[in-house]
């Protein structure tokens, strides 16, 4: 569980990020949860876009995805929302949390 103060710290690294997967009109599946947890896997901090045919909403698409993948939702501003999920080794972001 994150803190706030963390989560405004991944909040300011998210603000630059481009969204790296789209949640559309399908349901997110198993192909959406693992290229999910891929990318966290590499990247640590990732930020999505729902659009607007989706048949979910931003919060409930970041809890889904969250709770598939065991990250922590950042944040959720109106279509998207951001992700984060420490690596085991190498944390990019470890030293700033601390």
């Amino acid at each position: 569980m994150l803190t706030s103060k963390q989560r405004a710290i991944l909040r300011a690294a998210a603000n630059t990020m481009d969204p790296v997967f789209q949640v559309g009109k399908g349901e997110i599946d198993e192909t959406l949860i693992k290229s999910t947890a891929d990318c966290l896997a590499a990247r640590e901090l990732i930020k999505m876009k729902v659009l607007e045919n989706s048949p979910y909403t931003a919060k409930e698409a970041a809890a889904i995805l969250a709770e598939a993948t065991g990250a922590d939702v950042v944040q959720v501003i109106g279509s998207k929302f951001v992700l984060y999920l420490q690596k085991k080794k190498e944390s990019k972001y470890a030293d700033l949390l601390r």
